[in-house]
């Protein structure tokens, strides 16, 4: 299928061809026409499967076709996104897609300056992509008006559940007409998103594409038995290889973050790090440099990460593997995205093996282990042949199967081809 088949405008094919976008990602596929028709979305994706585009998309096409509001712009579709790096991906994708219409767009999100946001406000937008905080902000101001929304999209709604963000948006949805479209987007469903969902969507079509349990089968994945005290020498042992373009490196923590950042840098490569305690100005100008090559390396936390849209990202490491085995696909779907492949490689110590028995039994596969390299902590099967330890409070208590399969070969075999 082409996007010409999506009964799209002329003006919207011309900007997706200047994109280099020729076929639509299932999620797009499925989603066009059921937002074209107006009828609410419950949408189920896991990230990088195109699900910006899947609303972006209609909604310029609606709002360039629909009878011009006479009078002051007035905000006719809300999109609330929990991250400012989130906020401003779409932000982008919108000024991308929508070159070749004449409607406005701004981006608002907390930890800047308000006032060239509440310029832009006053100015008027007909699209306003927000992040609750600042957005419940500026309403309190009175410099955001909602009475005239008509397309109301909660994306990313199971990370606003894990940043606290759910009474927030609440707060938000009080404030909209009831008389709507809205879409609704979330990775997975836990209980209390199901239920933010059914309140406020009204016969919603559903349209899931690869359930949060799946990892692309684009991304190549390898797992390094490690201590914890050789992790830093063995990442900049597998960063000597020149032929790694690019790495997202994710560390669990903001100060372990700092760091990776610190040890890499003195080892010579170029790395920064982007986080919540970093301001605004420094993780946008972080971003930058690693989308265009000034940086090799940008390490990352899960929270900061999630919204980062980066084109052909070769490798993403695992630098510590998470306690949420969901979280594990969320990370590697940074790369091998929109059909492209890419590199996971992910470092385990002897405390986190249960960790990764969780994030096996998630996806369904054995992750091959790199034994060829320097480190390789030689008690792994040893310790993997114990029985599970009890697990810490914040762990999720699955039962794992199935022990490890044994690939030889060094972390050169899983260098991205170009």
């Amino acid at each position: 299928m082409l996007f010409e088949d999506l009964n799209l405008i002329e003006p919207i094919i011309k900007a997706l061809k200047a994109e280099g976008y020729t076929h639509p990602t299932p999620i797009q596929e499925q989603a066009i026409p059921i937002v074209l028709e107006r009828k609410d979305l419950l949408g189920c994706a896991q990230t990088g499967t195109g699900k910006t585009a899947a609303f972006a998309l209609p909604i310029l096409q609606i709002l360039s076709t629909e009878k011009k509001f006479d009078g002051p712009i007035a905000i006719k579709t809300l999109i609330l996104t929990p991250t400012r790096e989130l906020a401003i991906q779409i932000g982008e994708s919108f000024a991308a897609y929508g070159k070749h219409t004449k409607l406005k767009h701004t981006v608002i999100f907390g930890g800047v300056s308000q006032g060239t946001q509440a310029n832009a406000l006053h100015n008027g937008v007909d699209i306003l992509i927000a992040t609750p905080g600042r957005l419940l902000d500026l309403m309190n101001q009175k410099l955001v008006n909602l009475h005239y929304v008509k397309i109301f999209v909660l994306d990313e709604a199971d990370r606003m559940l894990d940043m606290g963000f759910i009474h927030d948006v609440k707060k938000v949805v009080a404030k909209l007409p009831p008389k709507r479209q809205t879409l609704f987007f979330s990775a997975t469903m836990p209980p209390e998103i199901q239920k933010l969902a059914n309140t406020i969507l009204v016969n919603p079509e559903k349209v899931e594409v690869t359930p949060v349990s799946s990892t692309a089968d684009t991304i190549e994945q390898a797992m390094y038995f490690v201590e914890k005290g050789d992790k830093k020498k063995l990442l900049i042992h597998i960063l000597q290889d020149r032929s790694i373009k690019s790495a997202l490196v994710f560390a669990r923590t903001k100060h372990g973050a700092d760091k990776i950042t610190k040890d890499l840098v003195k080892a010579g490569i170029k790395t920064e790090a982007i986080h919540g305690n970093k301001s605004q100005n420094a993780r946008q100008k972080a971003l930058t440099n690693f989308k265009n090559g000034q940086i090799r390396v940008l390490i990352a936390t899960d929270i900061a990460a999630r919204g980062i849209d980066i084109d052909e990202l070769s490798h993403v490491i695992n630098f510590e593997l998470p306690n949420v085995p969901e979280t594990y696909v969320h990370r590697i779907g940074r790369t091998g995205r929109a059909g492209a492949s890419g590199i996971a490689l992910s470092f385990c110590d002897e405390e986190e093996m249960v960790y990764l028995k969780d994030i096996q039994k998630l996806i369904g596969k054995t992750i091959p282990v790199m034994e060829d390299q320097p480190y390789h902590m030689r008690a792994a099967a040893y310790i993997q042949s114990l029985p599970p330890k009890k697990k810490s409070a914040d762990a999720k208590k699955t039962n794992a199967g199935g022990g490890q399969k044994r690939s030889s070969g060094g972390h050169r075999r899983f260098t991205k081809r170009s």
